[in-house]
Formats: structure tokens, sequence, C-alpha cells
């Protein structure tokens, strides 16, 4: 009855608690450095999946993926401006002040307020012709916000690939963004008109026309936050100014 008392199971309970949260820690700042490698690995390929240059799910090493990140230029871009600025991608993460705060009329990716510069990815061909350019872009869903990328060929109008590497979409359903099945119904889409203002959209059904893709059976509510993420990205308050002035070759793309 000694051994079982309160004051001794209490004892237990907390010396048990403080070697578990010690073990955790230990293991949590060993692996760490694993980690952020492991994640910058995995945003590398989801950046080379959208860009055409791996499969999608594909098992690529750190060294493939350098190899295959070597024919891409890294820019910083003023989404204001459209400009490509001096700046590297590690400082724009880290600068949490340069924010443009979106008013509600133009906010159709729901997201209330942006950074004022975004990282860019261009992927040249072998002649150094721009083959593609992957857009990092953010939204809501019906019940998440959704990561992904959105790829242009080089002509900079019609979709290459697009990749959604994190949700919360119900599976099955709005889970399907991720699925290549469905992703791939993109490509070769029609994403904005001959002045470049954003078109494409998902539709109920069967699409018909250049610019429209099948929506997701059964997700009307996520498809509609695909095409508003999308057509927010493609559009003023987005990448447009950008894409206007590499279309007419107003940027320079010497930054890295």
């Amino acid at each position: 009855m000694k051994n079982e008392s309160i004051t001794r199971t209490f004892t237990v309970a907390t010396v048990l608690c403080v070697v578990c949260a010690i073990i955790v820690s230990l293991s949590y700042v060993a692996l760490k450095d694993m980690q952020d490698r492991n994640k910058a690995l995995d945003m590398r390929v989801n950046i080379l999946s959208a860009a055409g240059l791996v499969e999608p799910n594909a098992k690529v090493s750190s060294t493939q993926a350098d190899e295959l990140f070597a024919n891409a230029k890294v820019v910083v871009v003023d989404l204001e401006s459209g400009e490509i600025v001096d700046k590297t991608p590690q400082e724009v993460e880290n600068d949490k002040t340069n924010v443009i705060a979106l008013d509600p009329a133009d906010d159709i990716a729901g997201l209330k307020q942006i950074k004022k510069y975004a990282t860019v990815y261009l992927f040249n061909d072998e002649s150094g012709a721009l083959q593609t350019a992957v857009l990092p872009i953010v939204g809501t869903g019906l019940w998440s916000t959704m990561y992904g990328f959105l790829a242009l060929n080089g002509d900079l109008t019609t979709v290459a690939h697009i990749v959604f590497y994190e949700h919360g979409e119900t599976p099955g359903l709005g889970g399907e963004i991720s699925n290549p099945n469905w992703t791939k119904k993109w490509e070769g889409k029609v994403a904005v008109d001959e002045s470049g203002a954003p078109v494409i959209h998902t539709v109920k059904g069967t699409a018909s026309k250049d610019d429209e893709v099948d929506a997701i059976t059964g997700a009307t509510l996520t498809s509609a936050g695909v095409t508003n993420t999308v057509q927010f990205w493609l559009g003023n308050k987005g990448y447009g100014p950008f894409l206007s002035k590499q279309r007419n070759g107003q940027n320079t793309t010497d930054a890295n």
C-alpha cells in the first residue's frame, strides 16, 4: 500500500514525463538538420515536378535534384512593379515586414495579405530559351489553405503543369487536387488571353474550350478555390506585371 501511495505515483509519473521530454527534445535537436534537408529536397522536387523535369511523386536524390536545378534561374520579383530585384530568396522568406494588404474586392484567393516579393523559378532549354516559369501559388479551398506551383510554358500564356503539395481538402473529393490524373488536365490549357488577363477556369462536366479544365466531381467549392487561386496569381495583384514584362522582353533574368 505504501508503494502505491498517491505521492509515489505522482513522483514516478513526473519522472517519466521529464525523461520522455528530454528524449524528445534531444531527438528533435539531433534530427533537425536532417528534417530541414529533407524538407528543402521535397520542395525542390515539387518545383522540378511542376517544371516537368521529374514525374509526380518521384523519388529523387539530393544529387539528382541539384543537377536538374542547375538549369534554373532563381529570381526574386517585386509583385507591384513586376521587376526582378536584387534580393535573395532567403531575404524574402525571412522578411516579415514587406507585405501588401489586399482589398477584399481583389482578394479572390482569400489571402487578406501577400508578401511584396516572390521567388520565381525560370528553367531554360538547351538553347538557352525559356522553357518553363514556375510560380509559387497559395489560396483557400473549401477547408484549407492550398499551396502549390503553377508552371507556364515558355510563351508564358499556356500551362505546362500545376502541382499542389500541401492542403487539407477532403480525401477522395477536394483532395484530388494533388492527384496527377487531375493536374494533368491543366497541361496545355490557355492561362491568359491576348491582353494578359487570366482566363483559365474549372467547369462542371467536360471542358470544351482551351481555357477550361474539368472540375473535380463532388468538389465544386474546392475546384472554384483552385480557379480563384490561379486567376489571382496570374492577375495584376500577383505575377501579372512580371509576366507582362517578361513577354515584352522588359525584364532581365541575370539575378540568381
